[in-house]
């Protein structure tokens, strides 16, 4: 219920192909394609794969129909953004504690600790 209506796929990935890898994927969630560039670069978010033994023969084939549907024929760089990003909650608790300093406190009170409580909530290394 959560997943797009639409999706854009590679046209060398057939219908069969998506149908059968969905099921490998956590929560069924297949590659979505989120943005492209004019050079034809594309991201592409996907979730991870359950079975670790099928994992590299579906990813290879998805990479694969990538590839093949970039103009360039460019190769698939690919990024675990859960090492290097932070998850939901963090996010979420950075944005209580920065709205709780706007908000909540008078400026007058915390102007001189201000700048070091706004780096203490982490919001601006989270959307750097």
């Amino acid at each position: 219920p959560s997943l797009p209506e639409y999706f854009v796929v590679p046209s060398s990935l057939a219908d069969q192909d998506l149908k059968l890898y969905s099921y490998s994927f956590i929560g069924r969630r297949m590659p979505l394609w989120s943005w492209n560039h004019p050079n034809g670069s594309a991201l592409v978010r996907m979730a991870n794969i359950k079975d670790v033994l099928q994992q590299r023969k579906i990813d290879q084939r998805i990479c694969n129909a990538i590839t093949r549907s970039h103009p360039l024929r460019s190769d698939v760089y690919k990024s675990d953004l859960d090492k290097c990003l932070p998850n939901i909650q963090e996010i979420q608790a950075a944005h209580i504690k920065l709205k709780q300093l706007c908000v909540n406190e008078p400026f007058e009170e915390t102007e001189e600790k201000w700048l070091s409580s706004l780096e203490n909530t982490h919001w601006l290394e989270h959307i750097r």
